[in-house]
């Protein structure tokens, strides 16, 4: 499915940057931030790992590929409010932080509906 692809692709780049982001706040941000970008980049990891699974589960179809969408754009908003209160003193994206926390939470509510519904015969 095109639209899987996009999301795999899309979760993969959002994993590179988590990785990029936790690097940079292991070896190179001072005390002051290393704990919002290291709090940034686990939750934006995890949750493009989700969406990676999201994307590969088949079984899942549209509520899955929704649940993927959720998942790595909420981490991804989450991990962008964080660096930007720690980065550039934006403290204004306290605010924005959760609306990345609720598109997660809904991500991970969404996956449990659809791994609970009943899968169709293949035929």
């Amino acid at each position: 499915m095109r639209g899987n692809r996009v999301l795999a692709v899309f979760a993969a780049l959002n994993g590179a940057v988590a990785v990029g982001l936790g690097a940079f706040a292991a070896h190179g941000a001072g005390p002051a931030v290393k704990t919002l970008l290291t709090t940034g980049a686990h939750y934006q990891l995890v949750h493009a790992v989700l969406a990676l699974v999201c994307a590969l589960w088949a079984a899942g179809g549209r509520a899955g590929a929704v649940a993927g969408w959720l998942a790595a754009t909420g981490g991804l908003v989450f991990a962008v409010a964080l660096s930007s209160i720690g980065l550039l003193g934006l403290s204004a994206m306290g605010a924005v932080a959760p609306v990345g926390g609720v598109l997660m939470i809904s991500a991970w509510l969404l996956l449990a509906g659809a791994a609970l519904r009943p899968s169709t015969p293949s035929a």
